[in-house]
């Protein structure tokens, strides 16, 4: 009998949930190239709404690939256990030079674990990290929106079944560098339309076209960001060259171990058993 390897499959329903936090997550990135001139642009003023929807959508996700897999408390707890890990890995980088382990843990865990409890690892790592590091601010729900993505990207990889060894170790450490800058890449755009104010030639412009907004986007990562990116992509794929086939054989180990689509059944005693405890009492 062939192992199960994806402990988490994506059904209909955590599709759907992914789907809809995704598409709210593409919105609250990408309004400000589409808003109005007169709008405000800081993002701190729809940071808080955004969390407030951003938590019970989580939840939905859990939800819909509970409902959709069978899967039960033994798995969340494996979601909890790899979201406080990857939390716990965040401080060891302080943020130098854009050198951040947590990336290595989250596209080994969405690999792992699939896409549905793959974004919501990230997520939550992410969130507790920043409670751990005082980095609690308007940028966190983007920041959990883009390492949720991270992670469920790895989980949506070819070969989930079949790609193992050293090939699938090379897909998972390309793939760990072109995420770490696709997440670089999200994220300024979070803090590009009010960072630099209007003054320069690569600020963003209300009303503008958005070829021109995009054209001075690009120049703009290229000129703050791209120093961080590279090497936060580097220790990614560096590490997951060296470790990712070590840890990704522990992870389905242990969920194998835990069986987690065996249902648990609490069958009565035997009847010898309870006419001895009848006796005793």
């Amino acid at each position: 009998m062939t192992a199960r390897f994806a402990v988490v499959g994506l059904g209909p329903r955590s599709a759907a949930a992914l789907a809809l936090v995704s598409a709210v997550g593409v919105v609250a990135f990408g309004w400000p190239l589409l808003a109005d001139p007169g709008s405000g642009l800081a993002h701190s003023a729809d940071a808080p709404w955004l969390f407030a929807l951003l938590l019970p959508l989580l939840l939905a996700v859990v939800a819909a690939t509970l409902a959709d897999t069978g899967l039960g408390a033994k798995a969340v707890a494996m979601l909890g256990v790899l979201a406080a890990g990857g939390a716990a890995l965040r401080p060891l980088g302080a943020g130098a030079a854009g050198l951040q382990p947590m990336f290595f843990l989250m596209v080994v865990a969405g690999r792992a674990l699939g896409p549905g409890f793959g974004f919501v690892v990230g997520s939550v790592a992410m969130f507790v990290s920043a409670l751990l590091t005082g980095g609690v601010g308007p940028w966190l729900p983007f920041q959990m929106l883009a390492m949720g993505w991270v992670a469920m990207g790895a989980g949506l990889l070819p070969g989930g079944d079949r790609l193992r060894g050293r090939g699938e170790v090379a897909l998972l450490a390309a793939y760990g560098a072109v995420s770490s800058l696709g997440y670089g890449l999200v994220m300024n755009l979070q803090g590009w339309p009010y960072l630099l104010g209007m003054g320069t030639g690569v600020s963003f412009v209300p009303g503008d076209p958005l070829p021109e907004n995009l054209r001075r986007y690009v120049a703009y990562v290229l000129t703050t960001s791209l120093g961080w990116d590279v090497p936060r992509a580097l220790l990614t794929a560096g590490l997951v060259a060296a470790c990712g086939g070590t840890v990704l054989r522990a992870l389905r180990r242990a969920t194998r171990r835990a069986a987690f689509d065996v249902p648990t059944h609490f069958a009565p005693p035997p009847d010898g058993e309870r006419r001895a405890a009848r006796s005793k009492s």
